[in-house]
């Protein structure tokens, strides 16, 4: 649930995972690989390691077990995040303030750049998909074109000027 007030977006704490329709589309790729290839893939590699004998000393078989948790764990993780998506809706969002799926161009200390405001699990800064609980995320939110805002970096503190909002992804 999102909720506006004067100075920046409030999520409550239900832990949604907030997505694009891409971004949950992706997640669902990737759980439908897991869970057809990848699983039976593992399970054969642990069938073969069996075959060979001695368990107890058997690398392969070590292995293959470790990466089946591993998948094991990614898929209850992605089925999570997917039970729990909140899929970003350009047509509920506001236009006139930064909020999840905008895109955002700062003026940083004399650079321009520009970001898309996106939940946590799509976030790629390398991309400029920044996470909506980031320092520069949460800065920005509720921030309107012209306004300044400070946000704590690594190198201190930097002042941003926000001039310029497109509407959100889908």
């Amino acid at each position: 649930m999102m909720e506006y007030d004067d100075n920046y977006l409030i999520c409550t704490p239900n832990m949604n995972h907030y997505l694009t329709r891409d971004g949950l589309e992706k997640l669902k790729k990737e759980l439908e690989e897991l869970k057809t290839v990848k699983r039976q893939e593992v399970i054969n590699r642990i069938k073969v390691a069996r075959e060979q004998g001695d368990l107890s000393e058997n690398a392969e078989y070590a292995d293959a077990k470790d990466e089946q948790s591993f998948i094991e764990g990614r898929i209850l993780d992605l089925e999570s995040l997917a039970n729990k998506a909140v899929i970003i809706d350009a047509d509920a969002t506001r236009h006139d303030i930064v909020s999840l799926g905008m895109t955002v161009t700062v003026d940083c200390g004399g650079r321009t750049l520009k970001y898309t405001i996106v939940g946590s699990n799509e976030a790629d800064p390398a991309q400029g998909m920044i996470s909506n609980e980031s320092p520069l995320g949460r800065a920005f939110l509720g921030k309107r074109v012209g306004e300044k805002v400070q946000v704590m970096v690594p190198k201190g503190e930097m002042e941003c000027m926000i001039v310029d909002l497109r509407g959100a992804v889908v």
